[in-house]
């Protein structure tokens, strides 16, 4: 009987350290950030509403995120998390102003459909291709990634935001997106 209580807790163990590694250790790709979203949803909810969504990659702690988050919109109040190395922490609390007529989850995104963590991830692997047919390249990495959602509230306005650099320092590369996926522009 002890042999296969020591076995299940054996395979359980390797199950747990096998998978993922949380947040901080994702690869910035589709996958790698379809399961930094599934991290979010389950700190903060999937009906939870943001301002701001980033992670930006440090070669030497892996991603940070950093969120502004509510779960009651019309509160007005927001907090501001930071996710290092699997820890989240609040750094700050955010009321908000909205202007007379309007509500606040106007001025707000939640992450699903339309807004979605593997779509901007798949984003950044056309961004890291493209760098390496256009500008050759050899290994550019990810610097930041973001949702820029629009202070006036215009979701029409919401584009993903991707920041390149080459692995050894140099010239960076921004990339804007659409929501849908179209490039608007690329900046060196």
């Amino acid at each position: 009987m002890k042999t296969i209580k020591s076995i299940v807790v054996l395979a359980c163990l390797a199950m747990m350290t096998s998978c993922g590694g949380g947040a901080s250790k994702q690869s910035a790709d589709a996958d790698g950030f379809g399961a930094i979203e599934d991290e979010i949803k389950s700190e903060f909810s999937d009906d939870a509403y943001y301002t701001d969504l980033t992670i930006t990659y440090n070669k030497s702690i892996g991603n940070i995120i950093g969120v502004t988050v509510t779960e009651d919109p019309t509160s007005l109040k927001m907090g501001q998390w930071n996710n290092t190395q699997g820890t989240w922490t609040q750094s700050s609390e955010i009321s908000l102003e909205v202007p007379e007529g309007s509500q606040a989850k106007d001025f707000m995104f939640q992450l699903g459909e339309t807004i979605n963590l593997t779509k901007l991830g798949g984003l950044v692997e056309k961004s890291i291709q493209q760098l390496k047919d256009e500008k050759n390249l050899k290994n550019p990495i990810l610097s930041i990634a973001s949702i820029d959602f629009p202070d006036n509230g215009n979701a029409s306005e919401a584009r993903f935001v991707i920041n390149l650099k080459p692995e050894n320092g140099g010239t960076s590369f921004s990339f804007y997106y659409k929501l849908d996926g179209e490039l608007i522009k690329m900046d060196s």
